[in-house]
């Protein structure tokens, strides 16, 4: 509820002085009489009539505030929104080789990733949103959906090591292009994530990238891992130990994919890199969204004012009755 005139609320600041003048004239009310002692009236108890005495006077206050509050003016709004929306359908499609344990982003490449993409999809929820890991092999963890609470879900199951160990980037490409190319959606996208080169598989890159670029699909190609040497984890009879290993990304075949399909080649050389990266796709792919809004509103000054003059009403028929007092 809203108020068209709120300024009439400090017409309640009247309030203040009229209870000062009510508690000053009752002090001039009554006469006053001198006795030796008051012994003879500690045993009277007050009526129900003195319990009930500053009754019309409270009524008389509450009568106030409802005309006030109805000269202000409250209002309901009813609205409502007509919402058309043209989706964008995108499909995560991510690294889990070895490689991706590398700590030079942390806690490590993997994990980075994840945490990044998992918010970037908290921030998409008119998004059909899909998920697809490779790396000697390839499979979908997650069909395109809405239902994003699941694919988060199952986001944060990905471990390196599900699947044989390599790079195969083009069947990783492949089978996300398969998984969004019936897609009806306006726009038809594919972020692909690795840190190493092409080396398995029976897809090329490229290749994979002309069949994505015939069903209008879109891909930004990222490569994780900074520049130089990277610490990565080696389990020995000792435990864990680190070695700096050389970074090695083959960034011409990812430029190439993204150039053939109309995206963007991105590389992420720590974590503040990645989600920046990913907070430019996002801007770029935006959901396109029209609104009509509509609103309605009734006013509800009525039940104040009747409430007013009820108490109005109670206060004038209890002091001139039940609560009358004579001089």
């Amino acid at each position: 509820m809203i108020l068209a005139n709120p300024y009439y609320l400090y017409l309640l600041l009247l309030i203040i002085p009229a209870i000062v003048w009510y508690v000053l004239k009752r002090k001039k009310r009554y006469a006053t009489l001198q006795v030796s002692n008051s012994f003879a009236f500690e045993g009277l108890k007050p009526s129900w009539k003195d319990r009930l005495e500053h009754v019309p006077f409270i009524l008389k206050m509450l009568a106030f505030v409802m005309i006030v509050i109805a000269l202000a003016r409250p209002q309901s709004t009813n609205s409502w929104q007509n919402v058309s929306t043209e989706g964008i359908d995108i499909v995560v499609t991510l690294d889990i080789s070895s490689s991706m344990l590398a700590e030079d982003l942390k806690p490590n490449r993997l994990e980075a990733a994840k945490n990044v993409a998992s918010s970037f999809i908290s921030g998409r929820p008119n998004d059909n949103i899909g998920l697809v890991v490779f790396s000697a092999e390839s499979f979908t963890q997650c069909p395109l959906t809405t239902d994003h609470a699941v694919l988060l879900n199952l986001f944060g199951g990905i471990q390196s090591g599900m699947i044989e160990d390599g790079t195969a980037i083009g069947l990783g490409l492949a089978n996300a292009v398969n998984r969004i190319k019936d897609s009806q959606a306006k726009s038809k996208v594919i972020i692909l994530l690795t840190d190493g080169s092409n080396n398995r598989g029976d897809i090329d890159p490229i290749t994979a990238a002309d069949i994505a670029k015939t069903f209008g699909v879109r891909v930004y190609t990222i490569g994780i891992g900074t520049r130089g040497k990277a610490p990565y984890p080696f389990q020995t009879a000792y435990g864990i130990q680190y070695q700096n290993i050389d970074v090695v990304i083959d960034e011409e075949p990812l430029k190439q994919i993204s150039s053939i399909t109309g995206g963007k080649y991105y590389r992420a050389t720590n974590n503040n890199k990645l989600k920046s990266i990913y907070d430019e796709i996002d801007q770029l792919e935006k959901t396109k969204m029209k609104v009509h809004e509509y609103s309605k509103k009734n006013e509800e000054y009525r039940a104040f004012g009747i409430a007013a003059l009820i108490l109005l009403l109670l206060e004038i028929f209890l002091r001139n009755t039940v609560l009358r007092r004579l001089p």
